[in-house]
C-alpha cells in the first residue's frame, strides 16, 4: 500500500509541474493577444495624432513600439517547446518495478 501511495504522490508531483507549464503557456498567449490589441489601438492613435498635428514625434513610435515588443516577447515565450517527455520519473519507476518483478518471477 505504501508503494501505491508513493506512485500517487509521484504522479501528483509530475502532473502539477506539467499543469504549471501549460498554465504559463496559456498566460503568455493571453498576454500576446492583449498586447497586440493594445499595439493596434496605440498605433492607430499615433497615426491619427501624427496626421492631425502634421508633425512627427518619437513618442508616437515609442509607445506602440513598447506594446509590439511585449507582443514579440510573449509570443516567443508561448511558443517555447514543452518538455519533450511527460512523466519521466513515473515511467522510470514503473520500468524499474517491472524489471524487479521479472527478476523475482
Amino acid at each position: 500500500m505504501d508503494h501505491l501511495s508513493a506512485y500517487a504522490a509521484l504522479l501528483h508531483q509530475e502532473a502539477s509541474s506539467a499543469g504549471s507549464e501549460l498554465l504559463a503557456r496559456a498566460v503568455a498567449w493571453v498576454l500576446a493577444v492583449l498586447s497586440v490589441l493594445v499595439f493596434l489601438v496605440l498605433a492607430g492613435t499615433a497615426l491619427m495624432l501624427g496626421l492631425l498635428q502634421n508633425q512627427f514625434h518619437w513618442v508616437l513610435l515609442a509607445v506602440p513600439g513598447f506594446a509590439l515588443l511585449l507582443t514579440i516577447i510573449a509570443v516567443f515565450q508561448a511558443r517555447k517547446p514543452l518538455q519533450s517527455e511527460r512523466f519521466p520519473e513515473l515511467k522510470a519507476q514503473l520500468d524499474s518495478d517491472a524489471r524487479a518483478l521479472r527478476v523475482v518471477a
